[in-house]
């Protein structure tokens, strides 16, 4: 929500014209997403004539028709919508603004933007709860998605912060570590690679290992660890969720590469077992990444602070019993 009240920015001078607030470009925006007056005026808790008097003193500021009427209501001009960019990005820096003063003075408040690699869904909302339970008045916007596609979010800065298991070394960011990542080859109970005694990367080689998608940290992850070890990666089946690539695990079709916070109550369960092998599992950890040239709203520092004081403690919950203390 806007806070706009009855607040009234020092005017700006354009020649001999002057805009006197906010109120003018807000009606303008909500007109405009709306594509009517009378639903803007409820929304606005405005009557019509007043959203008429608000276009009307704006058009007069810059000597521009902004709106016209159309059969189904009304329409920006051009004029109208170059204003209108405008004016979106006006509301959201006074948003911020308005926002980073609350934190300032100890109140979050404000709409927190968050990414997060698909690996990581099966916790981070627990953590979003927690945080938004400490301070009642953040909103939570979250994104999931592959790894490629939350670099993506990133750089476009239709996020602040994102979390993921590798940074983008392509990116100027700046990423903190804030807790641990078991990951680990794992495989049903019955399948044959659990009867062979110890097993090795040759022998993982040989099987239809389940794999994600291209463009997924894991993918990168797994081909990389063949890849160094000079062997061929022999794909059974790319999948582009975890809980698929899980259940297909879970039938028995191959062995699979999942971090254990995504399958812990299915080892605890006996429906899947990490495979004994040398390293396996083994720890990688979890990072809040941000862009280093962008300045961060307040409250995504304050869930930055959050992640690196509690993230490690609520992650380790999630693991398989045998796993929880030594991790």
């Amino acid at each position: 929500m806007i806070l706009l009240s009855n607040t009234r920015l020092k005017p700006l001078s354009f020649g001999s014209m002057r805009i006197g607030s906010l109120r003018g470009l807000q009606t303008l925006h909500t007109v405009a997403r709306l594509g009517s007056v009378s639903l803007a005026a409820d929304e606005l808790h405005l009557s019509q004539s007043a959203v008429s008097v608000q276009i009307s003193e704006l058009e007069a500021c810059f000597g521009a028709q902004l709106v016209v009427r159309t059969g189904r209501g009304v329409r920006l001009t051009e004029a109208g919508e170059i204003l209108d960019g405008y004016a979106d990005r006006l509301l959201k820096v006074w948003d911020e603004a308005h926002d980073d003063i609350a934190t300032f003075l100890g109140e979050c408040s404000g709409t927190l933007e968050v990414g997060v690699v698909t690996t990581a869904e099966c916790w981070l909302p627990r953590l979003l709860v927690n945080f938004a339970n400490e301070n009642p008045r953040v909103k939570v916007k979250l994104q999931v998605g592959n790894r490629d596609a939350i670099v993506r979010k990133l750089v476009a800065q239709e996020i602040d912060l994102a979390v993921m298991g590798q940074p983008p070394h392509e990116l100027k960011v700046a990423a903190a570590a804030f807790a641990k990542n078991v990951v680990a080859f794992v495989a049903a109970p019955r399948h044959a690679l659990m009867s062979r005694g110890q097993a090795t990367l040759e022998t993982l080689a040989d099987s239809r290992l389940l794999v994600r998608e291209r463009g997924s940290g894991s993918r990168a992850t797994v081909e990389r660890i063949f890849k160094e070890a000079g062997l061929r990666l022999r794909i059974g089946s790319e999948l582009s969720s975890n809980e698929s690539l899980k259940q297909m695990c879970v039938a028995g079709f191959g062995p699979a590469y999942l971090s254990l916070q995504t399958c812990a109550l299915e080892i605890d369960a006996g429906q899947l077992c990490v495979i004994p092998m040398p390293n396996n599992p083994f720890e990688r950890e979890w990072f809040v990444v941000r862009l280093a040239s962008r300045e961060m709203p307040g409250i995504a520092t304050v869930f930055e602070q959050f992640l690196c004081r509690s993230g490690e403690q609520e992650i380790r919950r999630l693991l398989p019993a045998q796993w929880r203390q030594s991790a």
